[in-house]
């Protein structure tokens, strides 16, 4: 199915199953411990064996040698896989160093060998008996440091301008001008990377923790020199990812190696202290801002640069996205900088982009309206544009960032914010407000599924969509239940196998969207199929409580299937609607924090976030994902920081005792509003992503809350006690 005009009426607009707050129907499974994730198939096949990986010791260099002696005699060692004996692997197009190093070195922890052995303590054990000796060579490690000589853009990202910015901030009445920072950052996912693998002859099954199930195929197949029809990837249950499992890992190609090598299923996982360097992580950016407003607080020009580093052949952190889009003004630049760092991988995490932008660009716009003397609300709503700021002639398909901005405020109770910073105290407590705007892209992705009618009405739905705690399987579920007007509990779904049609697969806040207009796309034919079957007009019939109605018949749907079920298989394609209108996500982020007057320690007492994002298919699935989103925003106001030794070119703190995520102790009360915002430009689910929508903006809404509460103004993340002690108001 090809989706090149806008949605009408369609039998999702029903909403008896969509757009309803069910229940996960993996919930079950997940509490009771039943779903089974990566590091858990090992009953599918006989004789695993458990592989532990060996990362490089240094940055940057070569392996002089390395000592496999005493490790091959160790107990219960089967086999020793390094870059040397491992044969000749070629590198994903989505993996910037390679995942198994030698004799060369890129990056601190870089793999460089496997250890393979009956047991994990065995393998672990005899890893640790490996000598290894290196040839350092000098690195770049240090951001900061190396941001002077990164003189341009990108060859394949230039500028975006539009007007005279120069000219125009000049001449402007108002000014601000600052630079903004914020750190490296990890994903730190609750399941650790990990994989299974077997091989039968010259084809191998790969059990692992992925977002993208055909990505996965593709690269593990390129790697190894084989045809992806030789790989199967299987990956149903997901516990988190944030990004970081959107490419094939080091985990997954070490487990295929080690299990070719010792001739028998191999598993691999790796160790929370090596994932942080060995894997991926947000990159940390230096951003420079500029605004310029007349008198009365309308922008004129605005200009966002970010630097960012990354290893040869990487990509910047794309922290200007958001500023494209967000506010008008006739006078525009923004830019990117890319400065190479001999650390390890920078790539995507939840929100790439907006999510480090907007912790700039929302301090920056708050701090241009206190010098114009307006509220920062106010002054946000005074800048909306309904049109894409950088080509006037191309529309928002739909934007209500106005509407979240009104209603948070109401709800909110904004009016109490007292303007002044350092006024509002409660006991030992400053307390504050801040506000910030949220925005995402929406992205949509081609998406496939195969749907089974069988024979006692039983729905069966298969792609190879993964599930990464967003509630894949529950939205999938509804929307075949809706459409073919059949309760959910009467629906299969089936999820992350390559031998499924291919699917958007979970990233980018794509996946929902895409993933459902996929499954709306083959229950669309089968639905035809079945009216064909019973011999009615398919564009009469009308699906419910498991009938099907056109033309004064009401037959049974088991009656389609009485010779056997149906099967079929359908994807949706999407045309240019997103080059004819600019499609995004928006909120209104709000939060009350206290600080304590004498040590300050920031607490968050409220949140609130009001998001425009399509028709929610799942309000209950799509709030989990809001809060979850709002605590990680936390998270990256507040604490978390991969802090780099820029002598020695790794993350000192790579472990959850050393990098700090937000507990439940951290989080006052949250709140989630969704507002009516169905968007037929964008699928004919008429719905967008959501889920790292809510991170967006919430960092710098915290920050803005911290200045109100404290009169210190912090642009360098995270907001720790160090850069708040010395500034804060007596204590009396």
């Amino acid at each position: 199915m090809k989706f090149e005009k806008p949605a009408t009426t369609n039998p999702v607009d029903r909403l008896k199953v969509i757009g309803q707050p069910h229940d996960r129907i993996d919930g079950p499974l997940k509490t009771t411990g039943t779903a089974r994730y990566a590091y858990e198939w090992h009953d599918e096949v006989a004789n695993v064996a458990c592989g532990y990986a060996i990362g490089s010791a240094i940055p940057k260099g070569r392996i002089a040698s390395m000592n496999l002696a005493a490790a091959q005699r160790s107990p219960g060692v089967i086999t020793i896989v390094t870059a040397e004996n491992a044969g000749k692997l070629g590198k994903g197009e989505m993996n910037t160093a390679h995942l198994l190093g030698g004799p060369k070195i890129e990056h601190y922890h870089q793999a460089i060998a496997l250890v393979v052995a009956e047991t994990f303590e065995q393998a672990r054990a005899a890893a640790h008996l490996i000598e290894v000796e290196y040839e350092r060579q000098d690195g770049n490690y240090d951001l900061a440091a190396a941001k002077p000589g990164v003189k341009g853009a990108p060859e394949d990202t230039p500028d975006t301008i539009t007007g005279d910015f120069s000219s125009a901030y000049a001449a402007s009445a108002v000014q601000h001008e600052a630079t903004y920072t914020t750190p490296d950052q990890s994903h730190t996912a609750m399941e650790p990377h990990a994989s299974m693998a077997a091989w039968d002859g010259d084809r191998v099954t790969l059990w692992t923790s992925n977002q993208m199930i055909a990505w996965c195929r593709k690269e593990l197949a390129a790697t190894l020199g084989i045809d992806k029809e030789k790989v199967r990837i299987y990956s149903p249950f997901i516990g988190g990812g944030f990004g970081s499992k959107l490419f094939l890992r080091s985990d997954a190609l070490l487990a295929a190696l080690g299990a070719r090598a010792a001739k028998r299923p191999v598993k691999v996982m790796l160790t929370r202290p090596f994932i942080a360097n060995n894997t991926t992580h947000r990159p940390a950016t230096i951003q420079h801002i500029r605004i310029g407003t007349d008198e009365n607080g309308q922008i004129a020009a605005i200009a966002h640069e970010s630097w960012s580093g990354n290893l040869p052949g990487g990509t910047p952190e794309t922290a200007v996205e958001q500023t494209n889009y967000l506010y008008a003004g006739a006078n525009r630049l923004t830019g990117l900088r890319l400065a190479q760092l001999d650390l390890p991988e920078g790539n995507a995490m939840r929100a790439p982009g907006e999510a480090a932008g907007l912790l700039a660009l929302e301090i920056a716009v708050d701090e241009i309206a206190e010098k114009v003397g307006i509220d920062p609300v106010e002054f946000r709503i005074l800048n909306d544009t309904q049109v894409d700021p950088n080509n006037p002639e191309r529309f928002f398909s739909r934007r209500q960032l106005v509407a979240c901005l009104r209603q948070g405020a109401a709800r909110f109770e904004w009016s109490r914010r007292v303007a002044q910073p350092a006024q509002v105290r409660d006991g030992r407590w400053l307390v504050g407000m801040g506000v910030a705007a949220g925005f995402r892209n929406n992205q949509v992705s081609p998406s496939g599924a195969r749907v089974h009618l069988e024979t006692d009405g039983t729905l069966t739905v298969e792609t190879d969509m993964t599930d990464i705690g967003t509630g894949s399987y529950t939205i999938i579920g509804q929307t075949a239940a809706e459409m073919l007007g059949v309760p959910l509990d009467k629906v299969v779904v089936r999820l992350g196998d390559s031998d499924f049609p291919v699917s958007a697969g979970s990233g980018g806040q794509w996946g929902a969207n895409s993933s459902t207009a996929g499954v709306y796309a083959a229950c669309v034919r089968l639905r035809e199929t079945i009216a064909q079957q019973l011999g009615l007009d398919a564009e009469q019939a009308e699906f419910a409580d498991g009938y099907v109605q056109a033309q004064g018949k009401r037959v049974p749907l088991t009656d389609a299937a009485r010779a056997g079920k149906i099967t079929v298989e359908d994807a949706i394609e999407f045309g240019d609607l997103d080059k004819q209108f600019q499609q995004s996500t928006f909120a209104g982020h709000f939060v009350e924090v206290g600080v304590d007057v004498a040590t300050g320690e920031v607490r968050i007492r409220r949140m609130l976030a009001v998001c425009a994002a399509g028709r929610i298919l799942n309000p209950k699935t799509a709030r989990s994902q809001v809060i979850g989103a709002m605590t990680m925003g936390v998270g990256a106001a507040l604490m978390e920081e991969l802090v780099v030794d820029t002598h020695q070119g790794y993350f000192v703190n790579h472990d959850l005792a050393g990098y700090e995520v937000p507990v439940h102790a951290d989080i006052g009360e949250q709140e989630v509003i969704f507002l009516d915002d169905d968007d037929p430009v964008s699928s004919p689910m008429k719905a967008k992503g959501v889920g790292e929508l809510g991170l967006c903006g919430v960092g710098a809404a915290i920050a803005n809350a911290v200045y109100n509460a404290t009169g210190v103004r912090v642009r360098d993340y995270p907001i720790t006690l160090d850069k708040l002690l010395d500034r804060l108001p007596e204590s009396v």
